[in-house]
Order: C-alpha cells, then sequence, then structure tokens
C-alpha cells in the first residue's frame, strides 16, 4: 500500500521516504506509538536524523528504538553485538537487534503500534540491513503490528541483478531469504517483494505483513546515487561513500575467507585484490588481458592500517600487492563475478600456492554468503570462471522478471 506520492518541483532534490512522511504530515503515524528501526544513515537531506524528526512529530509518540547490526548511533562494529540501552539524546530505550536476537520479541514490541523502518541500504544480499526489515516484518505480523518503510534509494540502481538465490542449508543472516546477491530493489520495494510472494507469511504462521511503503520523490531505477543530490551517510564503517557499495560485492565475498586483502583496513575498502606474495605489476597485466566488460585494474602497493582479527597469520603486519580495481561501466560490469576472475588468474599465476587451504575454518561462512556450496566447489575443481558462470546466473532473470511486479520507480 503506497501513501502520499507528492510531485517533486524542477529545483528538488530526490527526496528519501522520511522527507515525504513529514511533508505529509506524518498521517501514516497520526495518534500512534512508534517504534523506529534505523540508524545514522536514516536521515533527510538536511542531515536531521530520522530519530528526530519523528521525535519531534506532534501527532505521534516516539516510543521505542531498535538497532541493527553497528546499532542506532552507528557505534558498534562489524559483526559485533549491539546492547539494549537507553538514547543520550532522548532518552528513549533503544533495543539490539544484532544481539541476543535479531528479532523484535513480543516484549520489545507490546508498547508501540507500529513499527517504521528507516536504514539506507546498499543492495547486496550480504549487507544485513535489509534481513533485520524482513525480521522486523515477520515480527509485526506475528504481533499484529503495523510496518511502515520510509524507502530509500538502491545505490546500486534499479536494473543490477546478479547472482544464484539462497539455497537450503545456506540460509542465514547474510543470506536471509532465497533472492540473488544483488537484488536490484529498494527497502520498500523489497519489503512488498517479501510481503506479497508469502516469504513472509511462511515465516510468521501464515501471516502477512500490514505493510505500508512510503516512497521517495524523484528517483528513477537507472539513477546513481550521485544523481540524486541526496547526502550520503555510511550505513556502517566500511562503506563511506555511495560508490563503495559498488565495490562491496566486487570483493566482499573472496574477503569472508580472509586469505587475500581487499582494502579492509587500508582507505580503499573491497577496492583491492592483494597479498604479500604477489607482483603487483603482472597481476595487472594479466587481470587487463580479461578484458572484463567495465573493469579496470592498475598495480597497487600498500601496507594496510590493520588486518581482521581472523586474517591468516602469514599476512598480518606485511605490505601486499595487488591491483586496485576500477568500475570504468557500471552498467557493463559483473561486479561480483570479478574476485573470481582474480582467483583465476592467482592460481594460473601462482599454481603451486595452495591459497584455499590457507584458511578453511571460513569454508562455511564463504558459502553462507554465496547461498550455496556449489560456487565454491565447482570452483575449486580447476578455478575457472566458466566452472560457475552458468551456475551463478541461473536465477537471475527469472528473479528480475518476478520482482519486477513490485516495482514502485520506472
Amino acid at each position: 500500500m503506497l501513501l502520499c506520492a507528492v510531485a517533486v518541483s524542477a529545483s528538488a532534490l530526490v527526496k528519501p521516504g522520511v522527507e515525504v512522511l513529514r511533508d505529509c504530515g506524518f498521517k501514516q503515524l497520526d495518534g500512534k506509538r512508534v517504534g523506529l528501526v534505523t540508524n545514522p544513515s536514516g536521515i533527510d537531506n538536511s542531515l536531521k536524523s530520522t530519530v528526530d524528526i519523528i521525535n519531534e512529530a506532534p501527532n505521534c509518540k516516539l516510543v521505542a528504538l531498535y538497532g541493527p547490526e553497528h546499532g542506532v548511533r552507528g557505534n558498534a562494529h562489524a559483526g559485533a553485538s549491539v546492547n539494549d540501552e537507553i538514547d543520550a539524546k532522548t532518552g528513549i530505550k533503544m533495543y539490539s537487534l544484532f544481539g541476543k536476537t535479531h528479532k523484535p520479541t513480543p516484549e520489545m514490541l507490546k508498547d508501540i503500534d507500529v513499527l517504521v523502518y528507516d536504514i539506507q541500504d546498499i543492495g547486496c544480499r550480504s549487507y544485513t540491513f535489509y534481513a533485520t526489515m524482513g525480521v522486523c516484518m515477520e515480527a509485526c505480523a506475528e504481533n499484529n503490528k503495523e510496518f511502515v518503510v520510509l524507502d530509500r534509494p538502491n545505490p546500486l540502481g534499479g536494473n543490477k541483478v546478479e547472482g544464484n538465490l539462497v539455497e537450503d542449508g545456506y540460509f542465514s543472516f547474510v543470506s536471509k531469504y532465497a533472492i540473488p546477491y544483488l537484488y536490484g530493489l529498494t527497502p520498500g520495494e523489497l519489503a512488498t517483494y517479501l510481503n506479497e510472494e508469502g516469504v513472509i507469511s511462511a515465516k510468521a504462521g501464515g501471516k502477512k505483513c500490514r505493510l505500508t511503503v512510503v516512497p521517495m520523490e524523484g528517483w528513477n531505477r537507472s539513477m546513481k546515487f550521485r544523481e540524486t543530490g541526496m547526502p550520503w551517510v555510511l550505513p556502517s564503517p566500511q562503506i563511506p561513500n555511495p560508490e563503495s557499495a559498488w565495490f562491496y560485492p566486487v570483493s566482499g565475498i573472496l574477503g569472508e575467507l580472509y586469505i587475500f586483502n581487499t582494502g579492509i583496513g587500508y582507505t580503499l575498502p573491497f577496492e583491492l585484490f592483494a597479498a604479500s606474495w604477489i607482483d603487483a605489476d603482472k597481476l595487472a597485466e594479466r587481470m587487463n588481458a580479461l578484458n572484463l566488460p567495465g573493469m579496470k585494474f592498475r598495480p597497487i602497493n600498500v601496507k594496510p592500517f590493520f588486518f581482521p582479527a581472523s586474517a591468516v597469520e602469514e599476512e598480518r603486519g606485511k605490505e601486499v600487492h595487488g591491483v586496485q580495481t576500477y568500475i570504468t561501466d557500471f552498467d557493463a560490469a559483473n561486479l561480483t563475478l570479478t574476485q573470481f576472475y582474480f582467483l583465476q588468474v592467482v592460481h594460473e599465476m601462482y599454481p603451486d600456492v595452495k591459497f584455499m587451504d590457507q584458511n578453511p575454518k571460513r569454508f562455511a561462512m564463504f558459502d553462507k554468503v554465496c547461498g550455496t556450496n556449489q560456487i565454491r566447489e565447482r570452483f575449486i575443481k580447476r578455478y575457472k570462471v566458466e566452472d560457475i558462470i552458468d551456475y551463478f546466473n541461473k536465477d537471475a532473470k527469472a528473479f528480475k522478471t518476478k520482482s519486477s511486479k513490485y516495482y514502485i520507480y520506472k
């Protein structure tokens, strides 16, 4: 159900759902006790927090906050538990959705009438905010609470869909629902898809969520985030700018192995493929020789400021060598497969280096992020992208057709 879409003036920026909500006089929340799921990326175009906007609304009452990964105020690192506490600015209770539970409990929801969601997501299945949205929808369906999504852009646009669907045995909070790795929907569109396709009701005892999407104004499917004119607030520490969302799928799956440096711990998160034993110039030459559509590579030699705690010991504290990735044509590039082409080339360059054996304890997470074990198992037989490309691509076209029924924007 869509409410209150107002025409944009010629000079206006794209308006996020929270501004449309305010322009409509908060009528979707009128007279209601409100819970809000958000983080620092929940802002208007003047950088005012959605927490403060709803807290100041004259015709509803904000009574609870809910923090996803990194917390309402963004003060928790990736993967770290978030604790229940009192928000220092508003005095409102903040419940953690990334600690003992990912899903709001009946106790957490008992004092609210409606749960509002406002977070800038990045359009990738392994990024956990959409999973938080989904389990909140499940909880609202189970507890007969309304759910409102204040919509925001997908920084990958609305047309890029890549990857296979999640398979049985590999569902997790980094692959929560059966959607492709890049799913090409805004939060509001994805929420509608999950609700109308029976995904939520299957998890909530047959009950659909009472869903309202407050749409953006002025956004279209081909629009890149920079074109919106909206300010970017990093939704998590390693996504400092809108283009970081483009690079996240370029190397994020590979990064789960903690074998290669992908720019985490340096100033180029998700933009590197590097290790201490790689010849940067030769790697760049070999990667560019592939002529991957929309991708270029340059040699780079850096010493990271820190390494992930689980990085292989051999790499810790060392200078690393490799390539920095450049997306020269976003629409033409297959972002996700780029990391597998890197693995193919590195194996060709260093056939005696058993890099996939260096951190086997990370295979389980790698497979969860892939949504299957088939990508890894098929690939490591010969380290050839041609052995996985059909499997990787098998679901994308059908999903795009199916999900297009729920497009809010053209």
